[in-house]
């Protein structure tokens, strides 16, 4: 019997042994690799040439979703799966463009993850069919490049003068790009922005 071979990325070390102790049970599936960051995934999978990855979505160093497109574009030959604890539609979409092929839910039976490791690595597509409806309905980010990089500088703390001293912008513009976000998104304030553009999923 073949094996798939597999790279695991996950940060919480309980639950990444767990994964890789239920997948190991599995008689056609093997884990080659396994990491704790984002950063770190490209490298491991040049390394051990894995037929699929299985990434989390939330990663330090970079998330899962920048990691699949860069493995991607460095190994197309490995399918990435995506696991998430939060369905949101954004994230999906931002999966779908990421080149991924399977987008499933940690609290997902764990028979689930097999099969979907089997479905991905001949080819297929996995991907909860009300997520991916949802994510179809869902609209598509309005802000611009830029107004993203503000916005994501905004969420981790920054005020406008860092922002502005980041982006080699005045205050006054970064200013008008917060209103601009604020306005665009509907919200209340800068924090309500970054509140819809994370459940959004387009702010990782």
């Amino acid at each position: 019997m073949l094996s798939i071979t597999i790279l695991l990325a996950e940060d919480v070390h309980m639950i990444r042994g767990a994964l890789v102790a239920l997948l190991q049970l599995e008689p056609d599936l093997r884990v080659v690799a396994s990491v704790d960051r984002g950063d770190l995934i490209v490298k491991a999978a040049l390394d051990t040439r894995p037929d699929v990855a299985v990434i989390d979505v939330d990663l330090p160093g970079i998330d899962g979703l920048t990691a699949a497109a860069e493995l991607h574009e460095q190994l197309p030959s490995c399918r990435c799966l995506i696991l998430t604890s939060l369905g949101r539609p954004g994230t999906m979409r931002r999966a779908m463009s990421a080149h991924v092929a399977g987008f499933l839910l940690k609290d997902s039976p764990p028979d689930q993850l097999a099969a979907a490791v089997r479905s991905v690595a001949t080819g297929r597509r996995v991907v909860d069919p009300q997520l991916a409806l949802t994510a179809w309905d869902y609209p598509d980010n309005p802000l611009s490049p830029r107004e993203m990089e503000v916005l994501r500088l905004a969420a981790r703390g920054a005020d406008a003068a860092e922002i502005a001293g980041c982006l080699y912008l005045t205050k006054g513009t970064v200013r008008n790009y917060l209103t601009s976000i604020v306005g665009k998104l509907s919200a209340r304030n800068r924090i309500d922005a970054v509140r819809i553009a994370e459940e959004a999923g387009w702010i990782p």
